[in-house]
């Protein structure tokens, strides 16, 4: 009877991303660990630009990867980035965490320049926090609107708050590439955007 040969390993930036995946749901945890190496900084960045609390951040990053590690299961690989099942993850622990800030009526106290104190009511609160969430939610819907590339530059442009020779690198492409993906994908969202309002 043949040995059989082990299973050859993709190098890195050889789309290893499915070879990980699988290992992962199969309980390899260097697997997810090295998936965690390579999101970890792109959730982060994420959470960090919808939360102002960098502890909360830091909570909600690593609630993101402890929910992905319970449910890898339940993600199939079909060619679509594991980066954006866990952006997805982190915006629904971004929306309960302010769901439940509303549910614990906390109170917000700001004092004017003359010394006086306004006490705004937790419905106030909850009133704001919900207009920063339909923000998103209409942002989102704009980078919707988006080329494939396009929104592959503005994401890691702006949202993922990369330089131009970062987001090039990470596209592949030119910097004077990237500034015209950039350029026609913000005056697209512009467009949506004006229309929505």
């Amino acid at each position: 009877m043949k040995p059989q040969a082990s299973p050859k390993i993709t190098p890195p930036g050889a789309g290893r991303e499915p070879e990980l995946l699988a290992l992962a749901r199969s309980g390899d945890r260097e697997a997810f660990a090295t998936l965690y190496n390579e999101h970890a900084p792109e959730v982060s960045r994420y959470i960090r630009g919808r939360v102002r609390d960098m502890h909360l951040a830091e909570d909600l990053t690593s609630e993101t990867f402890l929910r992905a590690l319970r449910h890898i299961s339940t993600f199939t690989w079909q060619g679509r980035d594991f980066g954006a099942w866990l952006v997805t993850i982190a915006r629904n622990l971004i929306v309960d965490h302010f769901k439940t800030a509303r549910a614990r009526l906390e109170v917000v106290v700001a004092v004017t320049l003359d010394g006086d104190i306004l006490v705004d009511s937790a419905e106030d609160e909850g009133l704001r926090e919900l207009a920063a969430i339909e923000a998103a939610d209409t942002l989102h819907t704009a980078l919707l609107a988006l080329t494939p590339d396009q929104y592959g530059a503005v994401q890691l442009r702006y949202l993922g708050e990369l330089s131009l020779r970062e987001t090039a690198t990470a596209m592949h492409r030119s910097e004077g590439s990237i500034k015209q993906l950039t350029h026609r994908g913000l005056a697209t969202m512009r467009r949506r955007l004006a229309v929505a309002a």
